[in-house]
């Protein structure tokens, strides 16, 4: 079923009564130029327009502190009621001492015949994320897109995989040929006029284009064309790129504002179908009382508390009908995605051994063939011996002994802990990444390698134990690099010979697995040309990478 309502959900750094302050501001400001009357506004409801009421309660205590308010819209009696909702809400026990930001918007229909009227993204949501400091995981959320510039590009890179993104990350190239400004300006902009709070917008410049391009090898963009990069991203993973669609310029340029509505149709659907953060799915249910008439007759005072409370009946039984459809939505899909699901990852494992073994014979073919000329060689079948994988990263670990050259310093019992977490091919991965380290340290100590294990892995010298380069990012992004805590997390155990502290900040790591909030890494470091080894310092879950 087609998304109907609009949600965003974002984070910033900011404190709850910063934030508050700010998200009431722009609230007022909002109700103003919808005319409506803002002039002593109190908890509780209040009448602000014919047929619109402005509800607003809020709390404080140890569990954190929340205020919301909720407008409910009913120009006349078949029309429905238009109801928008906007939570502020802080947890103290947050680690990351984030505030969090939610706006609701969706059409009740007055009989449940009628199908609801499908949300466009509010003014109160633009007003929003151009006041505040709003952020989704390591991206800032704006209401325009920003460019990518060539220095942007390994950060966006790090956005792209964060393991805590929750929004899509929409980027649109630039035509040959064509100013960057104008084309942002006269097409883009237009075409990401549903997008602000459903994703990150980003515009790829041309200078930018090809070392963005080269990062994500499978995923590329350009040409006039816009991707819808989904979380849970897989950069060196071919057969993922298929979950991040592509809109072509042809396609753009047509219709511009139907390429706007499908653009927003994904984000628009994951925004209401991706569980709250717990945070704000605690909140209790809002159940605002009238407050009481002061002036009039008994009788008047009892006449306008009925006409209330049969308001806020009416309002419960749409509420109901509304949760129902909702209920009904997500039990069809969570049906066709169990059947679907045992499938799904075994086709991916299966995938995956297609793609190893198919560069292990290309590279063994072109091995022989730049040997004596044996053509035939060409068509030979054999590959050379088999890998025998471990069955578990239990059993990883006590195989570490077949390579020679790589020492583990981390925690086991971390990575022992992945086998109730495992999904798809992280074993695979990890053990593939194992050989092809253990080949790059024994180089690394004969003084052959030739440089990083990024440049080994794009290098024929890898031949024997491939491994993706877009997998290895040899350095820790700015944003870790520079926060203490963030660091500290990756200074990790080494003997002392290699450092006299017995430990070291271990930044190059390789990117195992993705689509959870496990997605797992192993940090290395290389320490060929002194000690004639290579550490791993950790294999496990993700660590923790955003600002706190």
């Amino acid at each position: 079923m087609e998304p109907r309502g609009y949600r965003m959900v974002i984070s910033t750094q900011q404190d709850f009564v910063t934030t508050s302050a700010l998200a009431e501001r722009q609230l007022y400001a909002w109700l103003t130029n919808k005319r409506y009357d803002t002039s002593a506004l109190d908890e509780g409801r209040n009448e602000i327009a014919p047929n619109v009421t402005l509800d607003q309660d809020s709390a404080s205590g140890r569990r954190g502190a929340y205020t919301r308010w909720r407008m409910r819209e009913t120009p006349t009696a078949t029309s429905g009621t238009w109801q928008s909702t906007l939570v502020v809400r802080a947890d103290h026990r947050d680690d990351h001492r984030r505030t969090w930001v939610q706006v609701d918007v969706e059409h009740r229909p007055a009989s449940v015949d009628q199908i609801p009227t499908r949300a466009n993204t509010p003014a109160i949501a633009r007003l929003l994320l151009d006041a505040l400091e709003a952020r989704d995981g390591l991206a800032d959320v704006k209401a325009k897109p920003a460019f990518i510039e060539p220095d942007d590009v390994t950060e966006v890179i790090e956005e792209l995989c964060d393991a805590e993104r929750r929004l899509p990350i929409v980027v649109a190239s630039v035509p040959f040929g064509v100013d960057p400004d104008t084309w942002a300006e006269s097409t883009v902009e237009k075409a990401y006029r549903y997008l602000p709070g459903l994703a990150v917008l980003y515009v790829l410049s041309p200078e930018a284009q090809p070392r963005f391009n080269q990062a994500l090898e499978f995923h590329p963009v350009f040409g006039g064309g816009i991707r819808t990069y989904l979380p849970g991203i897989d950069p060196a993973w071919k057969p993922d790129a298929q979950r991040h669609p592509v809109m072509s310029r042809r396609t753009i340029e047509a219709n511009v504002g139907k390429a706007a509505s499908t653009l927003a149709s994904l984000p628009q659907r994951l925004a209401q179908r991706q569980p709250l953060p717990g945070v704000l799915d605690s909140l209790p249910i809002q159940r605002t009382r009238p407050r009481p008439q002061v002036h009039g007759s008994e009788l008047q005072k009892l006449v306008h508390e009925n006409t209330t409370l049969n308001e806020m009946l009416s309002e419960a039984e749409q509420t109901e009908a509304s949760q129902a459809s909702r209920i009904s939505d997500l039990s069809a899909e969570l049906d066709k995605t169990e059947r679907n699901a045992n499938g799904l990852l075994g086709e991916n494992e299966e995938l995956y051994d297609q793609l190893q073994s198919a560069q292990r014979q290309i590279r063994y073919l072109q091995e022989q063939l730049a040997g004596a000329g044996q053509y035939e060689a060409a068509y030979a079948t054999s590959l050379g011996p088999e890998i025998s994988y471990p069955e578990t990263f239990a059993d990883l670990l006590g195989r570490l002994g077949e390579l020679p050259h790589v020492t583990f310093t981390g925690k086991e019992k971390v990575t022992r802990d992945l086998d109730s977490q495992s999904v798809d091919n992280w074993l695979r991965v990890a053990w593939d990444a194992l050989l092809a380290l253990n080949d790059y340290a024994q180089a690394s100590s004969e003084g052959t390698a030739g440089g990083d294990f990024l440049s080994w892995c794009k290098a024929e010298e890898s031949r024997t134990h491939p491994f993706p380069a877009a997998k290895v990012a040899m350095r820790e992004s700015a944003t870790v690099a520079a926060s203490e805590k963030l660091r500290r997390e990756r200074i990790l155990p080494v003997p002392p010979e290699v450092h006299p502290d017995g430990e070291i900040f271990m930044q190059a790591h390789l990117r195992i697995g993705s689509g959870n909030t496990i997605a797992p890494r192993l940090y290395f470091y290389d320490d060929g040309p002194k000690t004639g080894r290579l550490y791993i310092g950790y294999l496990g879950p993700h660590m923790r990478n955003t600002l706190t």
